[in-house]
């Protein structure tokens, strides 16, 4: 399913007004990566599975880029995502 991105760009908040364009576009990449993979995944056509994987990669490494933007502008971010890999650390040993 893909997700909902605001219609009204102008509603969004003018203080972190960048750290929400980031967001938004870390979804649309997002939703573009499982819609490229969910139609290779239904291909039965080998060269249209390797085209829809490689663009799916492609979007990934768009993802990276959102997101080391975002963790430039949002310390919170920054904070809790090292949180999160302390918590999955202590669940899992690893």
């Amino acid at each position: 399913m893909l997700s909902t991105i605001p219609a009204d760009l102008s509603k969004l908040s003018k203080e972190n007004l960048n750290q929400e364009l980031l967001r938004i576009a870390i979804i649309a990449e997002l939703d573009a990566i499982n819609l490229y993979e969910q139609l290779a995944a239904l291909s039965d056509d080998a060269d249209i599975k390797k085209v829809f994987l490689d663009i799916a990669k492609e979007e990934k490494t768009h993802v990276g880029e959102f997101q080391t933007m975002l963790l430039r502008l949002d310390v919170e971010q920054v904070r809790e995502m090292e949180h999160g890999r302390e918590e999955i650390k202590e669940l899992t040993g690893k």
